[in-house]
């Protein structure tokens, strides 16, 4: 007599959660933010005026670490739209480990912009000393998936997973990385600890996007 099979439980472990969304007020922003960056980038004495990673950096414009601080309206108002969105996501994520009730309040404490030109690239890297980290595609360019154009790369941050490949890894997927398209409009959530890059750009256009950092605090 046999015993009947038995009972599996699945235990998803170390997950790492991206969210994307769309700024429903992306079309209404747009060209002033475009018209402050541009006009910022104009009065930069430096290309990377941060001074942060700058080899690391090719062909491409970024602000000082404080752009969503501006005192200006259109800026305000995406700031105050992405705290929203990290604090949703940042209540979701926790919400089993927070006490009943909680939710999440998120401060961007960093914030730039990059201009990137044809033939740029951003060197793979994380964001250290925050909680969740976001990138707004203001303006894509001619960024596409298919010739990996532009594209954001997230790295599996589990660093063995392609050390071995057979039929019974598949669900590891079989590069260790995830690519991203670039969508104007849209905005993608990850956790700071994810390594990413940004893929060398081809185009006419500029590709220009709005990256932040975040903290979080329970309200």
């Amino acid at each position: 007599m046999y015993s009947e099979a038995p009972m599996i439980e699945p235990i998803n472990a170390w997950g790492s959660p991206l969210f994307v969304a769309a700024n429903p007020d992306h079309e209404f922003l747009k060209q002033d933010l475009l018209d402050y960056i541009y006009n910022y980038q104009q009065q930069q004495e430096q290309a990377v005026a941060s001074e942060v990673a700058v080899t690391a950096k090719h062909q491409l414009f970024e602000s000082k670490l404080c752009f969503l601080e501006a005192e200006n309206p259109t800026i305000m108002e995406l700031r105050r739209m992405l705290e929203e969105l990290i604090s949703a996501v940042a209540t979701e994520v926790n919400a089993p480990y927070w006490p009943e009730g909680a939710e999440g309040d998120a401060t961007i404490i960093e914030s730039w912009f990059h201009v990137t030109r044809n033939g740029g690239y951003h060197d793979v890297h994380s964001h250290p000393n925050c909680s969740w980290c976001g990138i707004y595609y203001l303006d894509p360019g001619e960024c596409e998936l298919g010739s990996r154009n532009g594209v954001n790369r997230f790295y599996d941050p589990r660093i063995n997973a392609d050390h071995y490949g057979d039929p019974g890894t598949a669900y590891l997927g079989e590069q260790g990385f995830w690519d991203f398209e670039p969508v104007e409009g849209q905005i993608v959530i990850f956790p700071s600890y994810l390594k990413h890059s940004a893929l060398p750009y081809f185009g006419d256009k500029d590709r220009v996007i709005v990256a932040f950092n975040s903290v979080i605090d329970l309200c």
